[in-house]
């Protein structure tokens, strides 16, 4: 069967009631039939529920379909997407550990990476993610761990995944790719040799912007690992959301279809623009990595960024005037969103930190939703026809 067919088909086992929809398994813990089943099951000599932190037929069905359309033996859900990128790393990585990682991350990865991983005796270094040899410059002997977005947020900058895999091979380090942007209907790391793949669910695995949730899908060794840390620190997923989540993956090849074509779309619609110094989304041939786009991404993704000119003022204003955009720090929604970066979500950031990565006072990131796209492309122009005017005044 194709994965559209799974994602839809593969569900908990029917009860005796048999329900054509999973029922919500809304329990903190399960029962044995008697002592010795306990025993065996707390053994592992024999499968089994035992308590809503440690498994959940919802949950376990959300993991299923999520290893399934990642290609993962393994995989572990999580109340939210940060709460998936610090356990791969927590539960991984030991006092003189080291990590090598993109500067181009999002920003409460940054935090994790500089303020709180410091504190267990783990250090990292920040490399040009679409540098190979800064990537293998920066390894040192306690290198164990790579991480890396891509596309990136809110950048869009892509790290060629086939190259960075031979890479972590070659020196036998742990590889963690944050695939949130694409999807695994856009792209599949782990077929490149990725070692985990990362989604906040928060975003288009949800695509309705109703849950918070995390994933991390990988190779079986390295999850067993990662949830005996989850299991003792307890950042378990809920099942409602892990049944709101797995439903939601019954549609998301068609949305992520949808999004993607609008994206594009409306990109294009942008690019020559008077009022933007510039428009970035990996499916336009102006994107300097257009090419590594078109090998490793199905399409082009939800995303783009475009750079208004006259900066943090120009965009507020052009953001009083958008009818149908909504300004929110949130993105993967079926209505579109705007974020500004450099405000908001990598605010904390320094201006150097910011100037490396790309987000300027007029950066703009645009989650693209599900609206017509005769719609967003005329609600833009003329906000932004609108922003220009504002500006000249001002």
């Amino acid at each position: 069967m194709k994965k559209q067919t799974k994602a839809i088909r593969i569900q908990a086992e029917r009860s005796q009631n048999r329900e054509h929809s999973v029922p919500l398994y809304l329990t903190s813990s399960f029962t044995f039939e008697d002592a010795e089943q306990g025993r065996a099951i707390f053994a592992e000599e024999q499968a089994g529920n035992i308590y809503s932190r440690y498994m959940n037929p919802n949950v376990d069905e959300f993991v299923d379909k999520m290893c399934m359309l990642e290609n993962t033996e393994d995989g572990i859900a999580f109340a939210t997407g940060m709460a998936a990128n610090f356990a791969a790393m927590g539960g991984l990585l030991q006092s003189g550990d080291h990590v090598v990682a993109s500067k181009a991350l999002f920003g409460s990865c940054i935090q994790i990476l500089t303020k709180i991983l410091p504190k267990w005796g783990i250090t990292c270094t920040f490399v040009d993610g679409i540098d190979l040899a800064q990537w293998e410059a920066a390894i040192q002997e306690n290198t164990k761990f790579l991480f890396c977005e891509s596309p990136s947020n809110p950048g869009l900058e892509l790290i060629d995944i086939e190259a960075i895999c031979q890479l972590k091979a070659k020196h036998n380090l742990i590889l963690a790719i944050d695939n949130c942007f694409a999807t695994p209907i856009i792209q599949t790391p782990a077929d490149w040799g990725a070692d985990l793949v990362i989604h906040s669910a928060t975003k288009y695995i949800d695509g309705q912007g109703r849950v918070l949730g995390g994933v991390i899908c990988g190779r079986e060794d390295l999850i067993k690992e990662i949830r005996f840390f989850a299991r003792h620190t307890g950042p378990s997923m809920s099942p409602f959301n892990a049944w709101v989540l797995s439903k939601s993956l019954e549609t998301l090849h068609l949305r992520m279809e949808k999004h993607s074509d609008n994206a594009a779309k409306l990109a294009a619609a942008l690019e020559k623009n008077p009022a933007l110094n510039a428009v970035k989304y990996p499916f336009l041939a102006s994107h300097p990595q257009y090419e590594l786009a078109k090998k490793q991404m199905k399409m082009g993704g939800a995303i783009l960024t475009i750079d208004v000119k006259g900066g943090f003022e120009a965009v507020n204003e052009m953001s009083k005037h958008l009818t149908i955009a909504s300004v929110s720090p949130n993105l993967g929604d079926t209505r579109t969103i705007i974020t500004h970066p450099a405000s908001t979500t990598h605010s904390k950031l320094s201006v150097d930190q910011k100037a490396e990565v790309g987000i300027t006072d007029g950066l703009v990131r645009i989650a693209v939703g599900l609206e017509a796209v005769e719609d967003l492309i005329a609600d833009f122009e003329q906000a932004l026809e609108k922003a220009m005017v504002g500006s000249l005044v001002g």
